[in-house]
């Protein structure tokens, strides 16, 4: 019945609703029942009030009141399970008891059973995993040889495959601690962190470019790849791990390390249109950022809590304990969180420089903020128009040249005119008419422009009295000027200047008057109208080719590109009259510290870029995230079914109430900084208390070690999720990792230390019949190795790997219509081409293509979290192997490699011994060198890297 009251029931009656004071979620309030009574009558069906409302038995009263009724079937179960009793088991009653969100204490290691002709276990591992072999009825097997043990170990902790020689040392070594030894080399190899971070990169879902439809590359994610394959190399300890990847910036501010982690929160897609193209304000921009944060969302819980989260967005999830509101705090951690590139510095002292000359420039942008304001609240609108006209005039290629259009006449002598208002009397100098032109179908220069005018000066906005003559040609026509200024000297002190169109231009069938520009100079050479008011007769405003106020904007044929120098000058007189001088000489003041900051940056060393989460941090980067909010958190509501445009509840920032001994509550107020949000989540991931982060990497090593986790769900151990096969392994396991120094190498050692994991992969066939998919580990376990390992075997073997580690990844496509929606051209490039053959880890990751041959082989797709690859055996897989051009590349090579061990028979013995680590027997040399012998040692060599044990690990 739980999936039932979940889905249809506990939205509107759970912990948050109770709407008529009903709550369906728990036992103990169902069967008190709410405002109406008791909604459940055990035993009694048919009487209960639950199943007289969903079954419409009341056509005015039916529940649920909105969307589908309940089927008739689940009406029917409903009442059947009253009917029995309502039973509701008390260990049910709080889903915070499921397995995997109990506390986490560390079980006692059982007795290990005795097996007759089995190897002595090697440390508490096998204890139990041969108490569960023994229940079951199996046993384990002998331990591997050698070779198998050291092509598995190489493989596994490093994903190269070992040489001949290192495996004949091996094998010949008789230190007892020979493994041991083996062991401890190839975890110190350089070789282990990328190999490891390949898998972690599985499940971040890390790409080098953004997916969706434009799937624009992303020339910076690189740097986060390269933080994990180091933090891996160094043992860096699993909680520092975590919490430099979701909140690195705020914990570790001195270490590069904790902006290059924050990679982590943006190594998913991302929607370019919807972020890059729409607006925030915009619908489509609303949905494109609040999947965004469902993805990092998705990327933290997933990956270090193994759980789902993703229907939460729209309801409690069904299955798990967890509330929609939950999911919206967790929202809230990150709503002030984008995706750019951001700078990383290698050096952490010019790190803490530039943080304190960002902190220093912020200081002094809010000064200047509130010098601004308080400039332009005694400067008036003109400050606005004239820096507006300003900018306009410094991007002279954008402007329309157009300006004010009077209103239509069907006779030429029906005067218009146009005048500005300099705010107070002027001593004019010179008055400068710009005629327009006008390109619409052919118009051309001199549009509008009147045969006749009159321009005129006066401090009487009507023009009746006081009335001084600038100039007058209003007797006989005038030539249309094209777009050559007039000017026209004056000697007047006035307010008023007006243009009057004593004949107005002939259109087609009326008549008009249109000028470009109105200049009014004073004696300084200052044009005092630029930005003025303007009235007129009557006007055609139909902006932004005609409007009134385009008559003093700046922007005139003769003007384009000229008038800067004038509209600056403007501007500065302007100011000086309307503004207290102490604002301007705290506004230059301001400006010239921030000069200085800028030149003390610019003085540092450059920094690296990373592409990461990042907020608004008041830098001098394009990136501007959260805009005017200058970094500061979004609103973070409830969603009504997880759609943006109906919020409810407003939420601040928390995790999880899933669990009894850690609150979700982040105690993070609102007006701190957004920081302390990722901060406090981080801690809350690491705390000791907090049994799922723990279990869930411990467990993930494990599958990479067998094939399959002990919880074979590793992203999901929730209810939908599988129950462990070893509950108390795990337990175990992952309170000795939690207690002990947090380090993944003492992990793996521990695992590979065991005898479980040191034993043969041969299949008993009455032990298969028990346990076909080896759960409980009677067996090692064969499986196929992931497809950059075949890649880099082959690369390896044929001495062509390029050993070369870290920075851009390499491509090995050529890309094409880069500027819009590129194409990842794969079968453009030249497999031999030497600049695609370091390992695997370091190829680039696109998204829409992805690498054919990779595919083929069940390479994980970077465009979704991907816990555990999948293991195909396919006809296709061997056509792949057989024709690929880096395959065939690598054969060729792998030839010329064997070719100085002699004859041809020997050649292909050596090929053979380098691709495998072993010497072909008889039958397998005398085949391969008849085929040899008729298609040369290069087709030999093809087979070689096609065989079962080429991608197969024992």
């Amino acid at each position: 019945m739980r999936p039932i009251l979940a889905a249809r029931c506990v939205t509107c009656h759970g912990p948050e609703t109770r709407k008529a004071g009903l709550r369906l979620d728990r036992k103990a309030p169902a069967l008190r029942g709410g405002d109406e009574g008791a909604a459940i009558e055990p035993g009694d069906g048919e009487n209960s009030l639950i199943v007289q409302l969903v079954s419409g038995a009341d056509p005015d009263r039916v529940m649920p009141p909105k969307g589908e009724r309940l089927a008739p079937a689940q009406v029917a179960a409903l009442k059947s399970w009253i009917d029995q009793g309502a039973e509701w088991p008390e260990d049910g009653d709080d889903p915070r008891s499921w397995w995997s969100l109990r506390p986490l204490k560390r079980p006692a290691v059982p007795a290990s059973p005795a097996f007759a002709d089995a190897p002595a276990p090697r440390n508490s591992i096998d204890a139990f995993l041969r108490a569960k072999l023994a229940e079951k009825g199996l046993k384990p097997s002998p331990e591997a040889d050698r070779r198998t043990l050291a092509r598995r170990l190489f493989f596994d902790l490093t994903g190269l495959p070992p040489s001949p020689e290192e495996v004949a040392a091996f094998v010949a070594d008789p230190d007892p601690l020979a493994y041991e030894k083996l062991v401890d080399r190839l975890l110190a190899s350089p070789r282990y962190g990328e190999r490891w971070a390949r898998h972690w990169l599985d499940v971040a879902h890390y790409g080098d470019s953004h997916g969706y439809d434009k799937d624009k590359p992303r020339p910076h994610a690189w740097p986060y790849r390269d933080y994990v394959v180091r933090s891996l190399n160094a043992d860096k300890p699993f909680d520092r791990f975590v919490a430099e990847q979701v909140a690195g910036d705020a914990l570790f501010p001195d270490d590069p390390d904790g902006v290059a982690a924050l990679g982590f929160l943006a190594a998913g897609p991302w929607d370019f249109v919807g972020h890059a193209e729409v607006p925030e304000t915009k619908s489509d921009g609303k949905v494109a950022r609040h999947m965004d944060r469902d993805d990092v969302i998705q990327n933290v819980v997933n990956t270090f809590l193994g759980l789902t989260v993703g229907c939460a967005q729209c309801h409690n999830h069904k299955f798990d304990p967890i509330a929609q509101e939950d999911y919206y705090r967790l929202q809230a951690v990150f709503a002030a969180v984008d995706r750019a590139d951001r700078p990383l510095y290698a050096d952490p002292a010019a790190a803490r420089k530039a943080r304190e000359l960002i902190a220093r420039k912020a200081d002094v942008d809010r000064e200047r903020n509130r010098l601004s304001a308080a400039i332009a609240a005694q400067a008036g609108p003109a400050l606005a128009e004239l820096d507006r006209l300003v900018a306009a005039a410094k991007s002279p290629a954008d402007r329309p040249e157009y300006g004010y259009h009077s209103g239509l006449a069907a006779r030429d002598d029906d005067a218009k005119w146009v005048q500005v208002d300099l705010g107070k009397p002027v001593e004019i100098a010179r008055v400068v008419l710009h005629p327009c032109r006008d390109d619409f179908n052919g118009i051309g220069d001199g549009f509008g422009f009147p045969p006749r005018y009159k321009v005129e000066a006066s401090d009487d906005p009507t023009f009746a009295r006081g009335v001084v003559a600038i100039a007058d040609r209003s007797h006989d026509d005038e030539p249309n000027p094209g777009v050559a200024a007039q000017e026209f000297p004056a000697q007047a002190a006035a307010r008023y200047v007006r243009v009057t169109a004593v004949r107005l231009a002939e259109r087609q069938s009326d008549y008009h008057f249109a000028l470009a520009e109105l200049e009014v100079l004073d004696r300084s050479g200052a044009n005092v109208a630029a930005g003025a008011a303007v009235s007129a007769l009557d006007t055609i405003e139909a902006p932004p080719r005609w409007r009134a106020a385009n008559l003093v904007d700046g922007i005139a044929p003769g003007l384009s590109g000229g008038n800067l120098e004038a509209l600056q000058a403007a501007r500065e007189a302007y100011l000086a009259r309307a503004v207290d001088p102490a604002l301007l000489a705290g506004l230059k003041e301001a400006d010239a510290e921030s000069a200085r900051i800028d030149a003390e940056r610019s003085a540092l060393p450059r920094p690296g870029t990373v592409y990461a989460a990042t907020i608004h941090d008041g830098g001098d980067s394009p990136f501007r995230g959260t805009g005017p909010d200058g970094g500061r958190p979004r609103r973070i509501f409830v969603l009504d079914r997880g759609s943006v445009d109906r919020p409810l509840k407003e939420v601040g920032p928390g995790a999880l109430e899933v669990f009894r001994e850690l609150p979700g509550d982040l105690h993070v107020s609102p007006d701190r900084p957004e920081s302390e949000r990722r901060a406090a989540l981080a801690r809350w991931l690491v705390d000791g208390r907090n049994p799922l982060t723990w279990r869930v990497i411990v467990n993930r090593v494990w599958q990479y070690h067998f094939g399959r986790g002990i919880v074979a769900t590793p992203s999901d151990f929730g209810k939908m999720g599988q129950a462990p096969t070893h509950p108390e392994l795990l337990d175990w396991l992952a309170a000795e990792f939690r207690d002990g120094g947090r380090s993944l190498k003492d992990l793996h050692r521990l695992i590979v230390a065991s005898a479980a994991y040191r034993q043969s992969s041969a299949i008993d066939p009455a032990a298969q019949a028990v346990d076909s998919e080896n759960a409980y580990l009677g067996r090692g376990h064969r499986r196929k190795l992931e497809a950059e390992a075949v890649r880099d075997s082959a690369l390896a073997a044929a001495g062509l790997l390029d050993p070369t580690m870290y920075g851009p990844a390499f491509r090995d496509f050529v890309m094409e219509r880069p500027e819009h929606s590129p194409h990842y051209e794969y079968e453009l490039m030249r497999p031999d081409d030497p600049t695609i053959r370091r390992r695997a880890i370091y190829r680039f990751l696109a998204r829409s293509r992805p690498e054919p041959f990779m595919t083929v082989l069940d390479c994980a797709d970077p465009s979704m979290q991907v816990e555990k690859r999948g293991e195909s055996v396919s006809p296709l897989q061997a056509l792949a192997l057989y024709n690929n051009g880096l395959m065939l590349t690598a054969a060729k090579a792998l030839a010329a490699r064997a070719e100085p061990a002699g004859d041809r028979r020997a050649q292909v013995a050596r090929a053979f011994a380098l691709a495998l680590a072993r010497e072909p027997t008889p039958a397998e040399l005398d085949a391969l060198d008849s085929l040899a012998a008729e298609h040369g040692v290069a087709s030999a060599c093809r087979v070689i890297l096609n065989m079962n044990e080429f991608v197969f690990v024992d």
